[in-house]
Order: structure tokens, then C-alpha cells, then sequence
């Protein structure tokens, strides 16, 4: 069976970065995965899912691992403008080799200190954690931090939004950004307020929103609030198939994988820490000023405990 065709888009420019030619495949195959073939839908979510595999596999590894054919995998490359798979795989070559920080030491002490124990969860959580996180820290997420800091120094506005498994994200990003930068806002869209809430947000703006599979239709439904008005949008999310990404300024994938019945959110809050860090460093004096102004106020109505 033929895959139908997809609007060809332009190929990375070749003189960017590995890490950032990469960034631009996976934006290009997150904006058509909506409207790909069936076939080509399974092609591009293992590309997505599986770029270390993309990277060293053989194409008909590759294809048997997707379920597809080789030749889909080779006309997914050209729907992207390349001349042939191998550019394509070229991309995905050059970029891991600037992979996740190793932190897969650290996770083999915790067994070591915990190998007398016969909790095989505790040790599984362990691990999940610190490989989340260490897939966090790349070159490439590195560069899309400081690009992600900058739009939010530049912002009139900030709306945070989060619902459901990732509310806590939300509320701790609005939470201790406003600290230090009182233009953040907390959406919460309680009693069907979502739209009022989202009212006074426009161009110049920015919209962070949080989103795990389930997607919430909350968070999908502000997002096409604040497209619709021009608001900016810096999206985390677990997969760059998922709904939140197309028209997204910024994507954040963050693995979330945990024995856990719940996904983890270690690594989206690790990334606010990072985000909110980097605001703090590159910006103004007054974002400074801010913290040592609330920590200030904190003290005064006798916030927290005063130790002798």
C-alpha cells in the first residue's frame, strides 16, 4: 500500500549544528505526524522515540523495529527534503554523540549499596530517576534552555499552565518564578474560568504549558486560547507526538518512565530549576532584587521558623 503524500518541507540548514538540525527533524516530523499516512505515522514515531537507533541501526532494522518497510523510511527522509537515508541518518549520528550526561555510574552504586536488600522496586525507581534526569542535561536542551530564558525575560506576561498529573509542575514553576519575576500567572481554569483567565494574554506574551499522555483537553484548549491571541508557547511534554507540540515555540521532551504507577515528574521539575536559574542569571538586576525583597517580607510576618 502507498503512503499518501505529505507537504514536503525544507531541509535543515547544513551548516547548523548536529544537536540543532536534530531539533528542526524532530519539530518537521512532530508538525505532519498529524496528518501522515498510517504507515508513515509508525515511521515517524519510532524516528521520535528512537533517535540512538536511527543513528547506528541499518535501515531494515530500523524499519523491522517500526513495523514498516525500509523504503517508508526512505520516503519520510525525502518528505523532509533529504536526498536519501543516509543524510537523513547522518543528522541523528551527529547529534547523539552529544548524548545525556552518564549518570548511569551513579545509578550502579545505588545498587551496590542497596544489593543486601531484596526491594527490587526501590532499586527500579532509583534507576529511572537518575536516567530521566540524565537525559535532561544535552548540548542540545542546553541551548534550548537559554533560548527558552530568554523569551521568558522578554515576556510582558507569563501563563503556567499544568492540569491534572502535571498541576504540581505548574503550580511549582508559578510558584517560585514569581519570586523573582511577579509576571508569571498560574492557570488554574477552575469553574470553567479558563477562557477569562486566558483573556488578557496576547502578543508579546508567553504561555508555558505542562502535558503527559493522557493529554488533558484543558491544556489543549488553552493552547489554542493563546495561539489564537499570538501568545508564545513554551511546551513540556513526554514525547514530541504529542498534541501540545504542534505550534509550540519551544519543545521540552522529558522521559518520564518510572516503575511508579504515576509518570514521574522529576524531570520537568528539574528543567523549571534549570529554567528559572537561567532567568535569574541572565536577567536583570531586578530579578535579584525580587528574592531578596520576598525572602525580606517572608521574615518580617514571622513566615519561617527562627532558629538560635
Amino acid at each position: 500500500m502507498l503512503d499518501h503524500d505529505v507537504q514536503e518541507v525544507g531541509s535543515p540548514s547544513p551548516e547548523a549544528g548536529g544537536t540543532t538540525r536534530l531539533d528542526t527533524v524532530n519539530q518537521q516530523l512532530a508538525e505532519a505526524y498529524p496528518e501522515l499516512s498510517p504507515q508513515l505515522k509508525l515511521a515517524a514515531g519510532y524516528v521520535l522515540e528512537h533517535p540512538v537507533e536511527i543513528a547506528f541501526q541499518s535501515i531494515r532494522k530500523s524499519a523491522t523495529a517500526a513495523e514498516v518497510t525500509a523504503s517508508t523510511l526512505v520516503r519520510l527522509a525525502k518528505r523532509l527534503g533529504f536526498d536519501s537515508f543516509d543524510q537523513f541518518r547522518e543528522v541523528f549520528q551527529s547529534a547523539v554523540q552529544a548524548g545525556p550526561v552518564e549518570l548511569s555510574g551513579r545509578a550502579s552504586q545505588l545498587r551496590t549499596l542497596a544489593s543486601q536488600t531484596d526491594d527490587q522496586v526501590f532499586l527500579d525507581v532509583g534507576d529511572a530517576a537518575f536516567d530521566n534526569i540524565g537525559r535532561l542535561f544535552t548540548a542540545d536542551n542546553q541551548q534550548r534552555v537559554r533560548d527558552a530564558a530568554r523569551r521568558l525575560l522578554a515576556a510582558e506576561k507569563i501563563a503556567v499552565v499544568g492540569f491534572r498529573d502535571t498541576f504540581a509542575c505548574a503550580y511549582h514553576f508559578a510558584y517560585v518564578g514569581r519570586i523573582a519575576m511577579p509576571n508569571i500567572q498560574l492557570i488554574r481554569g477552575q469553574e470553567g474560568g479558563l477562557l477569562t483567565e486566558l483573556a488578557p494574554f496576547g502578543e508579546g506574551d508567553v504561555v508555558v504549558a505542562f502535558g503527559f499522555e493522557p493529554y488533558c483537553a484543558e491544556t489543549m484548549r488553552a493552547l489554542e486560547i493563546t495561539r489564537a491571541a499570538g501568545v508564545s508557547a513554551i511546551v513540556v511534554t513526554d514525547t514530541m507526538r504529542s498534541p501540545l507540540v504542534p505550534g509550540a515555540t519551544i519543545t521540552f521532551n522529558v522521559a518520564n518512565a518510572t516503575p511508579h504507577f504515576f509518570p514521574s515528574i522529576l524531570s520537568a521539575i528539574t528543567l523549571i530549576e534549570v529554567l528559572l536559574a537561567e532567568c535569574v542569571a541572565f536577567g536583570p538586576d531586578d530579578l535579584v532584587d525580587n528574592v531578596a525583597s520576598f525572602e525580606s517580607r517572608m521574615r518580617a510576618m514571622g513566615a519561617y521558623v527562627e532558629q538560635e
